[in-house]
């Protein structure tokens, strides 16, 4: 099967089942997406829905959070993964957006990725989701999906290779959606332990169990 046939199958089969789907966290704003997206680096988006809502309370806006310190930040971050260093990364972005971009959350990845803990998949979601770019952040998830079915192939070793090679066959209109349709096939279906291939219509298709290297 060639590629192009290759993703479109693919597409076709995972379009259906999640539709326009975002992301599973809770935001209102594009700064609470940010904020949200930080924290759910290696943490579960059920853990990091659990402590935003008094976080986003208290401190809603980027000018509100950057006049916080990171010990402050902590006690409400404290219960989800490496509060410390997230602790710190809220503070310091917030006042990245405040001194550097007017209060308002940039748009573009270059300036996204100048702000403290906001990595190239943290900026592509923020991307995606609060302002409608055609951008596709790779997670663990997205990682294993697109090895195990052969979208990538197994020199796109490190998540932005994965990134380049899928942006080769996902038509623009997709690609925002695509990485939560992949990601939401990992999480649910195409697990990493024990997948559920049986409930998979793509299983014919895959590679065998491939374990994720993206962080």
């Amino acid at each position: 099967m060639r590629k192009k046939e290759l993703f479109a199958e693919v597409l076709a089969y995972l379009a259906p089942i999640h539709g326009n789907v975002e992301t599973e966290l809770h935001y209102g704003t594009p700064f609470e997406l940010l904020v949200a997206t930080v924290l759910s680096a290696q943490c579960t988006d059920k853990r990091v829905n659990m402590v935003t809502p008094r976080l986003f309370a208290d401190y809603p806006t980027p000018e509100a959070m950057a006049l916080a310190e990171p010990e402050v930040v902590y006690e409400y971050i404290k219960s989800v993964s490496y509060p410390n260093s997230k602790a710190a990364h809220l503070v310091g972005l917030s006042r990245g957006i405040v001194e550097k971009f007017g209060g308002e959350v940039p748009q573009t990845l270059e300036e996204l990725t100048q702000l403290p803990g906001v990595g190239r998949k943290t900026a592509n979601v923020v991307q995606a989701v609060a302002f409608g770019k055609a951008a596709l952040a790779v997670d663990t998830h997205v990682y294993r999906v697109a090895h195990r079915l052969g979208l990538v192939p197994a020199s796109a070793n490190t998540p932005y290779k994965v990134e380049v090679a899928l942006r080769r066959y996902i038509p623009d209109a997709d690609v925002a959606h695509s990485h939560f349709w992949l990601l939401l096939h990992g999480r649910y279906t195409c697990t990493a332990q024990r997948p559920k291939c049986s409930k998979c219509g793509l299983s014919h298709l895959c590679k065998g169990p491939i374990r994720a290297k993206a962080r």
